[in-house]
């Protein structure tokens, strides 16, 4: 299995504190890679880098508000200079809904969504491209998106829209980045019991329509996307690039 051995690579997980995020960086750090994880909660920062150190290898948990460039700028910088380069990006931190009819969505409640989904992205993004195409030897960017991509979502057009960036953006990359031997792919996660989605989820009248409609017949976990990380971050991926992977339990398709 020496194509998905990350031994002493580096990997870089926006939103790495809870979630799809920490599973990712679980998956990442137990095939061997350092970490690094950019969260806005210092608290759950700690506790996420204190678990991922029981992995092995170095962790490093940096505060990041992925909206504003200069602090992706700085975290960036700072997560080179103590792990040396990054080879995955996972940009992968995001907010949801905010659940205003369209009628009602101001500007600022648009902007608001787009600044953190698809601006932190692109700030993100440039930033490991531009690292990775002075480290000369390839790399990997990873977008997590939404099935809001897929299916329409009421009262959610601009969290719609922030992840519908995100497929239409790696597909591009893929593209770009082909001659540096960079690959860009977007995953697709479907109803995943994390913080961000609880609210739903825990919701009697929502688990009682969508769940019937997931032939799983389970909410998606963290864990679930530990082994896709891996493989998008390994040498067994290098061919595979611009694409949306879609992990939902087959609930879009049934």
């Amino acid at each position: 299995m020496e194509q998905f051995d990350l031994s002493g690579r580096v990997a870089l997980i926006t939103g790495g504190n809870s979630g799809i995020g920490l599973g990712m960086a679980r998956g990442l750090a137990k095939a061997g890679a350092d970490v690094a994880i950019w969260g806005t909660n210092e608290a759950k920062n700690d506790a996420a880098a204190e678990e991922l150190r029981s992995f092995g290898g170095s962790v490093l948990a940096l505060r990041c508000d992925v909206s504003d460039e200069e602090q992706v700028e700085a975290a960036f910088a700072e997560t080179v200079a103590r792990l040396g380069r990054v080879d995955s990006c996972f940009a992968n931190a995001g907010v949801g809904s905010r659940a205003k009819a369209f009628v009602d969505t101001s500007l600022e409640d648009w902007r608001a969504i787009l600044s953190v989904n698809l601006d932190g992205t692109f700030l993100t993004l440039r930033a490991a491209a531009r690292q990775m195409i002075a480290q000369g030897d390839g790399g990997r960017l990873v977008v997590t998106s939404s099935t809001a991509v897929i299916m329409g979502q009421a009262r959610g057009e601009a969290y719609a829209a922030s992840k519908g960036g995100h497929v239409a953006m790696v597909k591009a990359l893929a593209v770009e980045m082909a001659r540096y031997g960079i690959t860009a792919n977007a995953l697709i996660p479907g109803w995943i019991d994390t913080p961000l989605a609880a609210p739903a989820l825990n919701w009697k009248k929502f688990a009682d329509n969508v769940m019937p409609r997931i032939p799983q017949r389970r909410w998606g976990r963290p864990e679930d996307f530990e082994g896709i990380a891996v493989y998008l971050a390994s040498d067994a991926s290098a061919y595979h690039t611009g694409d949306a992977i879609v992990i939902d339990g087959a609930f879009t398709i049934f």
